[in-house]
């Protein structure tokens, strides 16, 4: 008699082959989809907001015409374990990546980064205008200017005494990768001018005419302003630091342009230098009441280690550099030589 498991046997066979077949087929199917370029698409970029699935990413990529095959896709996602991984970001695809480069950058966090440049001697408000401009950042709202309530709490500068966060933010490139809050860039930056201003304070030459850090940082914004020549920078600092231990007064212009705010035209006058503001260190002793810019390292090592000179006056050459002199009817014939056309 006929044993009738013979032919279940032979179907079983047929089944499991066909079975392993169809496996090697998806397997070879998968292999050719994630090693295959993506080719190119309408858009480089793709964005993956915070807590995104990975479906959400791979229809985000299917949209932007990066992916054709998304159900291969969220397979190649499962099979690597992807979605737990994934972080939030700016990626930046190109036509020669592959599906699996795609998860490497998505489980990796190679985002994009976004930068936004504060240069020395430039004021907080001009630094809030640079971060007004960067559309990759995150700014519902931003402080108006370094005397602005929100930004001396943000800073904690409050709590400190401070009324103006003039001088207390760090120039210097900041990365970032887009959604980052404004608020995140201005702290890193309060933070860095914390740090240098402590390394170059406790290095600092020993009588010099101020007790605090603060007064550095103050005559430091000055000599920021006075020159963009890095060779002149300490002598500068003595001068003013000679003028401090003589009681001079520092009669510096950029002082008084700071006090005018926005009413500087670009043309200081001799009525500008007669009034008696804050700033105008024509008019008053000492230092001014706050920073009248932020300073970079080189500024602030300057005033913490001036150069030793006997010079009391400087004037400009017009063309960025100074003419430095010990007396007055010297710094005379300089100023009638180089402001004045020898008059």
């Amino acid at each position: 008699m006929r044993n009738p498991l013979r032919g279940w046997r032979r179907w079983l066979l047929v089944l499991v082959l066909a079975g392993v077949l169809a496996a090697a087929w998806g397997a070879w199917h998968l292999q050719e989809f994630a090693t295959r370029p993506l080719g190119p698409a309408t858009e480089p970029l793709l964005e993956v907001p915070e807590g995104a699935s990975f479906r959400t990413v791979v229809q985000r990529m299917k949209d932007k015409g990066w992916v054709d095959r998304p159900l291969e896709m969220r397979l190649l996602g499962r099979l690597f374990h992807v979605a737990p991984r994934i972080h939030a970001g700016e990626y930046r695809l190109t036509p020669d990546m592959t599906p699996l480069d795609v998860l490497e950058a998505l489980t990796s966090g190679d985002v994009v980064l976004h930068s936004v440049s504060f240069p020395e001697g430039k004021t907080v408000r001009q630094f809030l205008e640079r971060l007004r401009a960067k559309e990759a950042l995150d700014f519902p709202t931003l402080p108006e200017g370094p005397g602005d309530p929100a930004l001396l709490d943000m800073l904690n500068l409050d709590e400190r005494g401070y009324e103006s966060a003039e001088g207390w933010l760090f120039p210097e490139t900041y990365r970032f990768t887009r959604g980052t809050s404004a608020t995140q860039i201005l702290r890193r930056s309060h933070e860095r001018m914390l740090r240098v201003l402590e390394e170059e304070w406790a290095n600092r030459e020993e009588d010099l005419p101020y007790d605090e850090p603060y007064e550095a940082l103050v005559l430091a914004s000055i000599v920021e302003k006075e020159t963009a020549v890095p060779e002149e920078r300490r002598e500068i600092a003595g001068v003013f630091i000679n003028r401090l231990r003589k009681g001079m007064r520092l009669q510096t212009d950029p002082t008084v342009i700071y006090g005018l705010g926005k009413e500087f035209d670009g043309d200081l006058r001799t009525r500008h230098l007669r009034d008696r503001t804050p700033y105008n260190t024509y008019r008053i002793d000492g230092l001014p009441p706050t920073p009248i810019a932020n300073p970079g390292r080189a500024a602030i090592r300057a005033v913490c280690q001036p150069e030793d000179t006997d010079a009391l006056y400087f004037v400009s050459r017009g063309d960025g550099t100074h003419v430095f002199s010990e007396t007055l009817q010297e710094h005379n014939r300089a100023v009638r030589r180089y402001q004045l056309g020898g008059r």
